[in-house]
């Protein structure tokens, strides 16, 4: 065990953070804390690393372990440069590299009959290097050698002595500097800056005109050179681009020390944790395995967790209800009986409410009007920042029920392409095409739409002049927004809060194309799944740009790749992308120096397509099946529908009658939908 923390506890005011934790982590452990926003990981986080007193228990690591700790946000204005920064990691080393270097110009000195550029024996005793007492060869005065003087004989042997001394202590460092990996520390600083997504022109910019997003990716590279033997990283996901954090993972993957993460990116913890620390209402549960296992296990604690609640709250209404009924009798005996189950009630050990199912947030896309077949066409589009070309002869386009990924390396234009579309940035070259009936809605990452200005309440009622108070209180409410909360002004919400509030804007726009740059950033992990479901859900169209891995394999039904300037189609959700990225990348969208240098090969690139064709063939032919299946589905819902509502005791029955008529023109308003999708996929 390197790190132990135990009953450890945490409040600030009334608010109680953390409340008698305890768990553990093994050397060359891999674990992650999790839990919604606001639950207090980074505060756990900040209380191992000791910038923070717990204020009961304690946390201990293993006498003599180092102990590393990536903040999310630095605050960073070293004039030195980015490959400068990352040297002084390793500082020492080059101190000895320099050592070395200096005890072999030494050591020239001697064998060039030069002693006097030599160091003196009190330097090298100085250093704490011990000689041997051996001679070096060749040096070594010979004692037999009667002839030479006493005197003579003394200076040979003292210079000797220095030399093996010079040997030993050249020796000690050497292997040290070695063992170390002294010799590869360019590699290894280059490796990481690389991997962190820096490129060799990147290497000499100053840490001080950097961005707060690359000021933490240089934190993290100074961290991992460094090498702690406990590294605690908080959401270091945050300013990284795919293939960044793929190298991330293979790095932490075999890292030969402990890990303890905090992350929203579930594809991540699935790669790197073995174990799950969970913090819920301050208590800590530990979840064996990643976080596939942990999201499982916890379905099934919380399944039996709500059961005994309601099972228990139910009880406890049941003889609050009979204790009132006893108490009306107005009689001795049956006052008595009501006070002995009122001390039975007062015994009893309350369950808390499970806090973690967010029952209370509500996400549902609904589109007023279908959109046509053809939702968006794109041709020859180009856009190009002075002296950085971005994208060139982009061409594709989107149909009606599609959920579309972007992705993309950070800075290739992914953002870009979504703004064009929206009218926000002009491209300078090509076109695009909105389909017929189609009704966008925007969320933008930055929550530019937002006023900082006006308060929640503001922010919707300006928007929708004809709701009302109590409607929009109820649409704010279903975003975790109550009672005052409405009234906050939007420069006060967290990141997640405007992302909540941009949503449900988004929600009441009832568009039918969804256009979402970077949906789940700042969003906590359950969040996150109440918005997979609503896409999932949604009759619309999407398109979107995200870096979540997991969010886009839940929701992408195909990916569009913007790579070496242009975009690779993949026709399925980020695990085929995974299978199928390096045989289109080199068909597709091969870098300049490929082309160069192996030129087209139609036939192959002929035989890709065709293959791609024939898997896009059977996927729409699985699709077609399941549009048959839920049309059949509906149908007989409807005419169950139709049956009810000829039913006198339900057409009598004025509430049902409308839920029943609301639910026939839903499944009327989705048939339609798929009628028109069958025929396309038939067709």
């Amino acid at each position: 065990m390197i790190l132990s923390c135990q009953n450890i506890s945490k409040a600030f005011g009334t608010d109680v953070i953390v409340s008698d934790a305890s768990f553990h982590l093994e050397e060359r452990e891999k674990a992650a804390i999790v839990g919604i926003n606001g639950a207090g990981k980074t505060t756990l986080l900040r209380m191992i690393a000791g910038e923070l007193d717990p204020d009961g228990g304690a946390i201990s690591i293993t006498r003599g372990k180092k102990l590393g700790y990536l903040r999310q946000h630095q605050d960073v204005n070293s004039t030195s440069t980015i490959y400068e920064e990352m040297l002084k990691v390793k500082s020492d080393l080059l101190q000895m590299e320099q050592s070395l270097r200096e005890m072999e110009r030494q050591m020239r000195a001697f064998s060039e009959g030069s002693p006097e550029n030599a160091p003196a024996a009190g330097d090298l005793a100085a250093d704490g290097w011990s000689a041997s007492g051996l001679a070096a060869g060749g040096l070594t005065a010979n004692g037999s050698a009667g002839a030479a003087s006493a005197a003579s004989g003394s200076a040979a042997n003292s210079s000797a002595e220095k030399y093996t001394q010079l040997m030993e202590r050249y020796n000690r460092v050497s292997t040290e500097f070695e063992n170390r990996n002294g010799y590869a520390i360019q590699s290894e600083v280059t490796g990481v800056l690389k991997g962190l997504g820096f490129t060799e022109e990147d290497f000499d910019r100053p840490i001080c005109t950097l961005s707060g997003g690359q000021k933490t990716r240089v934190a993290l590279g100074r961290l991992l050179l460094d090498e702690p033997d406990v590294l605690l990283l908080d959401e270091p996901t945050n300013h990284l681009d795919m293939s960044s954090i793929a190298w991330l993972e293979g790095y932490l993957q075999n890292y030969g020390k402990a890990v303890l993460v905090v992350a929203h990116d579930r594809y991540f913890l699935n790669r790197v944790a073995t174990k799950i620390f969970e913090l819920d209402n301050g208590h800590v549960t530990t979840f064996e395995g990643d976080y596939t296992a942990y999201s499982q296990k916890k379905a099934q604690m919380r399944e039996i967790q709500w059961k005994a609640y309601l099972n228990q709250q139910q009880e406890i209404r049941h003889q609050e209800a009979v204790i009132t009924k006893l108490k009306s009798f107005n009689r001795e005996k049956s006052i008595k009986r009501a006070e002995s189950r009122e001390k039975m009630l007062d015994k009893i050990e309350v369950l808390e409410k499970p806090s973690e199912i967010r029952a209370d947030m509500h996400l549902r896309f609904s589109p007023r009007t279908p959109s046509g077949t053809d939702v968006l066409q794109v041709r020859r589009l180009e856009k190009a920042w002075p002296g950085n070309l971005l994208f060139s002869d982009l061409n594709f386009e989107i149909r009606r029920g599609e959920r579309v990924a972007v992705i993309g390396d950070n800075g290739t234009g992914k953002t870009t392409i979504l703004k064009i579309i929206n009218g926000l940035e002009q491209a300078d070259a090509g076109s695009f095409t909105i389909g017929s009936r189609v009704q966008i809605g925007y969320y933008d990452q930055e929550h530019q739409l937002l006023h900082m200005d006006k308060t929640l309440f503001e922010e919707i009622s300006d928007v929708y002049p004809d709701m009302t108070e109590t409607e929009i209180r109820s649409v704010l409410a279903s975003f975790l927004f109550t009672g005052d909360d409405v009234y906050k002004r939007v420069r006060d919400l967290s990141g997640g809060e405007r992302g909540r509030l941009a949503l449900s804007r988004l929600m009441l726009s009832n568009a039918n194309f969804l256009i979402l740059d970077e949906p789940t950033n700042h969003l906590d992990i359950t969040s996150k799944e109440i918005l997979e479901e609503a896409l999932r859900n949604y009759t619309g169209t999407v398109l979107y740009v995200s870096h979540d891995r997991y969010f886009i394999n839940q929701t992408a039904t195909r990916i569009l790749e913007l790579k070496n300037r242009t975009l690779i189609n993949y026709l399925g959700n980020y695990d085929y992308y995974l299978e199928k990225t390096e045989e289109l990348t080199r068909l597709y969208a091969p870098a300049a120096s490929e082309r160069e240098s192996t030129g087209p090969s139609v036939a192959k690139e002929d035989r890709a397509r065709r293959k791609e064709e024939l898997s896009q063939k059977r996927r729409q032919q699985n699709e077609l099946k399941r549009t048959e299946d839920r049309i059949q589905e509906l149908e007989e819902r409807d005419r169950e529908i139709d049956a009810l509502l000829a039913d006198e005791t339900v057409f009598t029955d004025v509430d049902r009658c409308m839920e029943l008529t609301m639910e026939k023109a839903s499944v009327s308003e989705e048939l339609e939908a798929l009628y028109e999708k069958w025929e396309q996929l038939a067709g």
